[in-house]
């Protein structure tokens, strides 16, 4: 089953941002970036338990081609992912878990 999906604030953010700084660097990268993301939260969004717990109940989701994490909390009985970052590995690790 698949799951609906909530992002905190930052996340979107986090997202667009790299989105916009991708796209500047070179004419379509940003797209590119963007496809790897949705279709890792895709991935997510279809079977949330594959990835690995971290801290607490959260899960991380590692991207290959781009040197990201998404951070996520699952709630089964609601059957929804909280996506708490879209995290750029080279960033101080305390800022990927945020509540909702």
């Amino acid at each position: 089953m698949i799951y609906s999906v909530t992002f905190h604030p930052e996340a979107l953010r986090e997202y667009s941002a790299a989105s916009i700084w991708y796209e500047e660097q070179k004419e379509g990268l940003g797209i590119r970036f963007e496809r790897t993301i949705d279709n890792k939260i895709s991935q997510i969004l279809h079977t949330p338990s594959a990835f690995p717990k971290t801290r607490n109940l959260y899960r991380q989701a590692i991207t290959r081609t781009f040197p990201f994490v998404i951070v996520f909390k699952v709630n089964a009985r609601q059957k929804e992912v909280y996506i708490s970052s879209i995290f750029h590995t080279s960033r101080n690790p305390r800022g990927k878990y945020r509540k909702l």
